[in-house]
């Protein structure tokens, strides 16, 4: 492990009063509020995304802070906004837990040809930057994951050095507040417990999570490195256990089973 360069008198005075006015914060608009101050100089950003529970059961749970159009914890296409989640993560563990740096573009193919005015989607198109940092709670026995999406690049420093000086902040500051009403009921159910629900098979469950993210077949057959054709075959069968007629309503029942249970 690297050695942290010692902070200055400045910087260490900066960021214990950072950490000061994050104790304060009980509500959405104070956490998004305290992001947009002072911490944008040392950790720039447009977008905070924190998932939280079980990575590898697909048990997620997420929040949104931004002042973006569309980048709102519960905007349409943030149905499958944990799949996403789940390629940071995987990207955290790669780099040993440790803060790491990439480019959007890596994950621009999430997003799909097209995304409706004012969606999720539409509001990551923008991005550049992305740094990720996590924590493992041990108490609650889970894994938390903090995203930070710019417009423009995050510099590696002072952004690592203020991740981790100012995560645990952000995630007290998170399990302080009180959950959206979305939240209440929230799917943080696993994969499988959907699996189970739905009757659908793994490969089945993953295109699912591909068609919510507004991919076509031959998109989501270059994904899964399977044909277009073969993910035709397979959406018809998922048509018929879930007694649809059309994407739309199978992404509707799909998220109701995992939702509702």
């Amino acid at each position: 492990m690297k050695l942290q360069t010692p902070l200055s008198g400045e910087d260490s005075a900066r960021y214990a009063a950072l950490v000061e006015q994050g104790t304060a914060i009980t509500r959405h608009a104070e956490l998004l509020e305290w992001l947009q101050g002072d911490i944008q100089r040392c950790l720039p950003h447009d977008i905070l995304l924190a998932g939280w529970g079980n990575f590898q059961e697909g048990a997620i749970q997420h929040d949104v802070v931004s002042r973006l159009p569309g980048a709102r914890s519960y905007a349409a296409g943030t149905d499958s906004l944990p799949f996403l989640l789940a390629k940071f993560y995987d990207r955290w563990l790669s780099a040993d837990r440790q803060p790491c740096r990439l480019d959007f573009a890596e994950f621009d193919y999430l997003l799909g040809q097209a995304s409706l005015p004012g969606s999720f989607s539409s509001s990551l198109r923008g991005m550049r930057s992305v740094l990720i940092h996590g924590l493992h709670d041990t108490r609650a026995q889970q894994e938390c994951v903090y995203v930070l999406m710019g417009e423009n690049d995050i510099p590696a420093e002072p952004a690592f050095t203020a991740i981790r000086m100012l995560m645990p902040s952000m995630d007290a500051a998170l399990r302080q507040m009180a959950p959206l009403p979305q939240q209440r009921r929230q799917a943080a159910l696993p994969v499988r417990a959907v699996d189970d629900a739905s009757g659908l098979s793994e490969r089945e469950t993953q295109i699912m999570a591909w068609v919510a993210m507004g991919k076509t077949n031959s998109e989501i057959g270059a994904i899964l490195c399977i044909s277009g054709f073969t993910v035709k075959n397979h959406m018809q069968r998922i048509f018929q256990k879930l007694n649809v007629f059309n994407r739309a309503q199978a992404v509707s029942k799909v998220t109701r089973v995992g939702i509702y249970g």
